[in-house]
């Protein structure tokens, strides 16, 4: 337990599922935790599992499937964000790269963490009411999707741990 907090709940898991709105197309879903601010309610992030949808195979061009999960919205950057942004918990990534002229291809998978060693406590908190699911497909014919689930518990933070915690996740948005 991560000090200051006092868990609230026992282990909850969050699912989501996000379709693109066409292919290609930056999406972002907004997951409502319904915490209470009043009563300094954190949820404290143990795993997370990004399950994104294969990319197109096409002959002549590279495609992808990214998304990830963030504490902040990424609307304004028009992205999924990467696990060298600060509020990125989870990432993952599916890939063909294609050799037009011999028109071969091979697949990648990329993905953070599922979960956590046994020696961390928690990956991640989220301080405000919400976190944000990203997709973005590259060079797809059709439109992706990605779903997952959110593992972690509540926890109520102590005045001083929970304005930090606030501070820090709203200086961290784009």
């Amino acid at each position: 337990m991560p000090t200051g907090l006092k868990q609230s709940s026992s282990t909850v898991a969050i699912g989501f599922s996000l379709p693109e709105t066409g292919a290609n197309t930056f999406t972002e879903l907004t997951v409502d935790l319904n915490m209470s601010p009043l009563d300094r309610e954190v949820f404290v992030v143990q795993a997370i599992n990004l399950d994104p949808e294969s990319p197109d195979c096409n002959e002549t061009s590279n495609s992808a499937t990214n998304c990830s999960l963030t504490t902040t919205s990424q609307a304004a950057t028009g992205r999924a964000a990467t696990l060298g942004d600060a509020n990125c918990l989870a990432v993952a990534q599916q890939r063909i790269q294609v050799n037009a002229t011999s028109k071969s291809a091979v697949g990648f998978q990329q993905q953070s963490l599922e979960t956590p060693p046994s020696t961390m406590e928690y990956i991640g908190i989220i301080a405000t009411n919400d976190f944000f699911v990203q997709l973005l497909g590259v060079a797809n014919t059709n439109a992706k999707g990605v779903s997952g689930k959110l593992y972690g518990y509540r926890a109520v933070a102590s005045a001083d741990i929970y304005a930090a915690l606030v501070q820090s996740e709203v200086l961290s948005a784009v």
